[in-house]
Parts: C-alpha cells; sequence; structure tokens
C-alpha cells in the first residue's frame, strides 16, 4: 500500500532521513520506534504529504504522492499533539470535518465517538479540554470515515487506563478488517499485542524492517520493549549465534 523508495531529507546541516526503504502492505500494524530525533515523525510527515523529501519517492496504493493530495482520503491520521481552533466547540470540528470530507454518515465509524462519550461534550470548547480529552478527539477523527490507512502518532499519550485500553481494542478491530496501520509510541507495552511489523530507526537510518515473529526468535524475547533494549545494548541473539553455543557445549569434555 505504501512503497518508501531512497528516501533521504537534510534540515540545514541536520540529515533527519538517510535513503530509507520500506514497503507497507495490507493487514501489517507496524511500530515505528526509536530514540528521540531518530526521523519518525519526519517520515509520517513524509508520507502525509507535510514534508517534501529531498531524494526518492513515496507511492501509496501505486500512485506517487508529490503533487497530489488527493491520496490522503484514504489515511485517518492522529497527530501525537491535535491542534484545532480555541474557540470551535467539538460538535463544531466533527461537523467540519465531515463537510470537508464529504462521507455520507452512514458510512462513517463513530465507535470512538459512543465509547469515549464525546456527544455529551459536543458544546465545550475546543480550548477547554485536557490533554486526554484532545487525544480522545483526535482518536475518533482519525477512525471516523473507515481509512484504509492509518497512521497514529503516540495514539495512547495522556489517555486515561480505561481509554487506552478501548482504543488498543479499536486498533485490533481495524487489523482484522486488513487495514494497514502505522504506529508510533515510546511507550512500547502498548504495543505488544498489536504489532505484526517492527520499523526502527536511528540517526536518520533504517536500522532493520522486521516481522515481530523474527524479531522474537533473533533476540530470544517475546516482548517488544526487551527485545528493543537487548539490540540497543547490542546483546542481539540470533539462532545462529544459538546453535554454535549448542555445538561447543557437545564437545566440551567433563573432567
Amino acid at each position: 500500500m505504501i512503497s518508501i523508495e531512497h528516501i533521504s531529507k537534510r534540515f540545514r546541516k541536520l540529515q533527519v532521513l538517510e535513503d530509507i526503504n520500506a514497503n507497507m502492505e495490507k493487514g501489517q500494524v507496524i511500530s515505528l520506534i526509536g530514540p528521540n530525533g531518530s526521523g519518525k515523525t519526519t517520515l509520517i510527515k513524509s508520507i502525509l504529504g507535510m514534508v517534501r523529501p529531498d531524494k526518492g519517492k513515496i507511492t501509496v496504493d501505486g500512485h506517487v504522492i508529490s503533487g497530489d493530495h488527493s491520496y490522503r482520503a484514504n489515511i485517518g491520521y492522529m497527530p501525537q499533539i491535535g491542534r484545532y481552533p480555541d474557540n470551535m466547540r467539538i460538535g463544531q470540528l466533527f461537523r467540519m470535518i465531515e463537510n470537508i470530507r464529504g462521507v455520507a454518515a452512514d458510512k462513517q465509524d463513530e465507535t470512538l465517538i459512543r465509547q469515549f462519550e464525546l456527544e455529551k461534550i459536543y458544546d465545550k470548547p475546543m480550548r477547554t479540554l485536557s490533554g486526554g480529552t484532545r487525544q480522545k478527539v483526535s482518536a475518533a477523527l482519525a477512525f471516523l470515515f473507515d481509512p484504509a490507512i492509518l497512521i497514529l502518532d503516540e495514539p495512547t499519550a495522556g489517555l486515561d487506563p480505561l481509554s487506552s485500553e478501548l482504543l488498543k481494542d479499536k486498533i485490533i478491530a481495524e487489523k482484522k478488517k486488513n487495514k494497514l496501520i502505522l504506529i508510533t509510541s515510546h511507550i512500547l507495552s502498548d504495543l505488544d499485542e498489536l504489532t505484526t511489523h517492527v520499523m526502527y530507526l536511528q540517526e536518520g537510518k533504517l536500522q532493520f524492517f522486521k516481522d515481530m515473529q523474527t524479531l522474537q526468535e533473533e533476540t530470544g524475547e517475546l516482548r517488544l520493549g526487551k527485545a528493543i533494549a537487548r539490540i540497543m545494548k547490542g546483546e542481539k541473539l540470533t539462532n545462529e549465534w544459538i546453535d554454535k553455543i549448542l555445538e561447543v557445549k557437545k564437545d566440551e569434555k567433563i573432567y
């Protein structure tokens, strides 16, 4: 669904992305992770057309995105920090986005609106909302038009435990619909039950893009956080390395 070919981006002297290549397909839930400043946000903004790469190209459903923003209709985006007009009320915001997108009411997915009980506070101005409630609004908007692609930037940040679980359940439900979901999060424990693939960036370079099973086998860890910690510490284990250890053990003599 999304093909990234030789993408590079520099901001003045800072190389933010360097020769990134990746193919993202339907049914994948990709955890895009890496230290602060690794280029995650720039890569997301490049996919959304908000940042223009210096080199390379990005295609969505076979169409090069440069100069044509119509592909965004198939993407639901949840920013890390949602910025909305301060004086606009929640209900007005939803109606405005609905009018812009032009999607019929019977084709809208209002699951999160109901689960987060946002209808009850439709009259509240955006400026009065807590960070957690803004997150709920952003999440509800991302899923509202039943997009084929979801890009979620730190989706559970600021959410209370119940709301976080509701959102994770919704992501799992969309995963079962064979959608492509790209998630960034520093809370790796939130990604364990969601992730099918891991895309790890560091200093603007793609270190690896692997399915979760392969990563678990290589590190000997079931949890994503522990697997990444092992890799970052240089303690990566591979099946080949384990086999060598077993061979040595076989040859050892007991005196």
